[in-house]
């Protein structure tokens, strides 16, 4: 009888990787922890405790404001502005940019006008729309897919031209159609291209119901951070910025995790950009 194959130890590569996402959040927890203090630090050494209020006075309003429900509520207005406009423009610019990118004549007649209009910025726009969409949800919405839509047709069409001339010509040697090659080859290609446009794109819809809701608006947080500034309430300005951040930060690492789980396969070695 032979002695049983004892059993090969775990690679340190391997267990490198698994304890990976522990040191991830250490170092994130480390590096929050010396923030907070720094902060604390700052606004009791120089005495700025009215106009740079410390975690001590920040954190309590936060969590005042989270316990009667307003800065909750506002939060769920902005996000959902953002959600509308930013999937919106997203829907927009991924088409907008697989036609730029494989017509050469949609690419001469939208060209002009996209490298034109992305260098205005969204805020430019406002009294205009608001001229022309009143005071109510579609205008923000509006200026949420504009800054949303032409970062993510750049980054279809780059991806679109990005793919390699050969796929297709081999595709169509056995025997696919103009349709399945664009279908099947093209638009996988271009998967990673529109996710990073998407992720970029995310910022500025954040950046921009912010000021949309300082302008004109009712509730979201734009309109907290602003109707705070008048009563000169910094600790609430304070808080409305930590969570802008915090959900910022979980938007993106949402849409990090979406690429990961539906994207993976199209991109390089499995792995969505960091």
């Amino acid at each position: 009888m032979h002695a049983a194959a004892p059993a090969s130890p775990a690679s340190p590569t391997s267990a490198a990787r698994n304890w990976a996402p522990l040191g991830d959040v250490a170092i994130y927890a480390l590096s929050i922890a010396l923030v907070v203090v720094a902060w604390e630090w700052v606004a009791r050494r120089f005495g700025f405790l009215e106009l740079f209020p410390p975690p001590t006075v920040t954190f309590p309003t936060l969590y005042e404001l989270v316990r009667d429900g307003s800065l909750v509520s506002a939060s769920l207005f902005s996000l959902g502005r953002i959600l509308g406009g930013f999937l919106i423009g997203s829907a927009v610019g991924v088409l907008l940019g697989l036609l730029t990118g494989t017509s050469t004549v949609c690419k001469a007649l939208f060209d002009p006008y996209i490298h034109f209009l992305r260098f205005i910025p969204p805020l430019a726009w406002f009294a205009p729309v608001l001229l022309w969409f009143g005071t109510g949800e579609l205008t923000r919405i509006i200026l949420i897919v504009y800054t949303t839509v032409f970062i993510v047709t750049l980054n279809t069409a780059a991806g679109v031209l990005a793919v390699p001339s050969n796929k297709p010509r081999m595709a169509k040697a056995f025997g696919a159609t103009d349709r399945q090659v664009f279908v099947l080859v093209t638009l996988p290609a271009c998967v990673p291209y529109i996710l990073t446009g998407m992720r970029l794109a995310l910022g500025n819809a954040f950046a921009t119901v912010v000021a949309a809701e300082m302008l004109a608006a009712n509730n979201g947080l734009g309109y907290m951070i602003a109707s705070s500034q008048m009563w000169m309430d910094i600790s609430t300005i304070f808080a409305a910025v930590i969570v802008l951040g915090l959900l910022g930060f979980l938007a993106d690492r949402l849409l990090q995790w979406l690429t990961r789980r539906f994207g993976g396969q199209y991109l390089a070695d499995g792995v969505a950009p960091r």
